[in-house]
């Protein structure tokens, strides 16, 4: 059973949120159908925007890293949904190897690894860190903000060179909470004997967004036919745009083409609506990369040409200094939401099929049409009210909270079967499905 968010939040949706709580049942037949078919990843955190008039995934990460903040009142369900996810890889599991990014010396991340390993240590694994840095050649601690201490570890590859572990510790499973953005080690290639999870196509040197938003697009399709609404309810439109240079002012005539052609099918679904006073926005971001870097909020494709500079080169480079030239150019889609006057999105986090948590993201210098991920950002966990079991049926719309966290928890796993989807049609190794 999907949790339920605790919170006042109440307001628009209503329309949204009826239909889907009328479907419930079947909405919770369909996924548990679709699971039959399709292996969910192991892990996954889906960006939500509540415009009101539409609820929808803007961003879906194979690598989450915000574990620590998730309310602690969820570490039960966590933990079983961990257990869940090892016993589909290897169920006599005694080992696990966390990987993490090598950005480790940042606080609020190292938390999250904390908090990981806290998680798979309860499901009875001994977890130690391995590190992809080749800076760390003997084992080194990393201070926590609480006064305890990580040891991240080099990592090994076995004497035959089919297993990876640590000079004493030989693992089962392999967990990557490292997004792999600056390429594929040597170091991870060709492992078969254990599990490494996520498969590596779902780092951002090979993984793209194009192909998750082609694979929304159908789970989009088959959700709005199963309840009965437009998909584009819970699917922001989007186009690609390839061979971009903008700091070299190549392909920027294509992008603000792609830019102009989506704000104009925008205002046709406004007005299909009746929203007469709504401003279309795109967001324009790389097709490859993470951590919020070159987004851009786009009114007119006059500003496209018309960009600086200084916006040029922070839009054509990435995480790890690595070069953009494929964007894509993403419907915006505007979030009501705010915490003590601040714009803030949900956030959801699942493990396997299981919703696990989730927090608000909250950016008190940010408007309702731009991109939250961005420094200066906090983040506000949401509680679970353990005493709601299945959503109020009862409550009329947009007055009950537990409802609204579960539709919210209904389109996050929209888009966690999408990404199952997308990392089946991206596999190299198709055959393990």
């Amino acid at each position: 059973m999907v949790p339920h968010l605790a919170t006042a939040l109440t307001g628009p949706l209503l329309d949204l949120e009826k239909k889907i709580l009328d479907a419930t049942p079947a909405i919770e037949r369909w996924f548990r159908l679709e699971w039959q078919e399709h292996t969910p990843p192991f892990y996954c955190s889906v960006d939500l925007r509540n415009a009101g008039y539409k609820l929808a995934p803007v961003d879906t990460n194979l690598f989450p890293g915000g574990f620590n903040n998730l309310a602690t009142e969820m570490l039960p369900l966590t933990v079983q949904a961990a257990m869940a996810a090892i016993d589909k890889y290897c169920p006599d599991a005694r080992n696990l190897l966390l990987i993490p990014e090598t950005h480790t010396r940042n606080p609020h991340y190292l938390q999250n690894v904390a908090r990981l390993m806290q998680i798979f240590r309860q499901t009875g694994l001994h977890v130690r860190l391995g590190s992809l840095s080749p800076d760390v050649t003997q084992p080194t601690p990393l201070a926590l903000p609480d006064g305890n201490m990580l040891v991240v570890e080099p990592l090994v590859r076995s004497s035959n060179g089919r297993r990876l572990g640590l000079a004493d510790f030989d693992p089962c499973t392999i967990l990557l909470n490292n997004d792999l953005s600056s390429g594929i080690p040597s170091i991870l290639e060709n492992i078969h004997e254990q599990s490494l999870l996520p498969p590596v196509h779902a780092g951002w040197a090979l993984r793209r967004k194009s192909n998750h938003l082609k694979a929304f697009d159908e789970v989009a399709k088959k959700f709005g036919k199963l309840i009965d609404i437009d998909p584009w309810l819970v699917n922001p439109l989007h186009a690609k745009v390839n061979e971009i240079d903008l700091e070299h002012d190549q392909g920027t005539e294509a992008l603000a083409d792609a830019v102009s052609s989506l704000l104009s099918k925008i205002k046709k679904k406004y007005k299909e609506y009746g929203m007469k006073e709504q401003k279309p926005f795109v967001i324009v971001k790389p097709d490859a990369g993470t951590y919020g870097m070159g987004v851009m909020t786009v009114k007119d494709a006059s500003e496209v040409r018309d960009l600086s500079l200084k916006q040029r080169a922070k839009m054509s480079v990435i995480k790890d200094g690595v070069a953009v030239t494929d964007l894509i150019v993403q419907e915006g889609v505007p979030t009501f939401e705010k915490i003590d006057d601040a714009v803030a999105e949900p956030v959801v986090y699942m493990i396997d099929r299981y919703v696990v948590g989730g927090f608000y993201r909250v950016h008190a210098e940010r408007g309702i049409d731009q991109n939250l991920n961005a420094p200066g950002s906090q983040y506000v966990p949401l509680a679970f009210a353990q005493q709601h079991a299945v959503p109020d049926l009862k409550a009329k719309p947009g007055t009950a909270a537990p409802n609204r966290f579960y539709v919210y928890g209904v389109v996050a796993r929209l888009g966690l079967l999408a990404a199952s989807l997308e990392m089946e049609r991206t596999d190299p190794n198709p055959e393990v499905y």
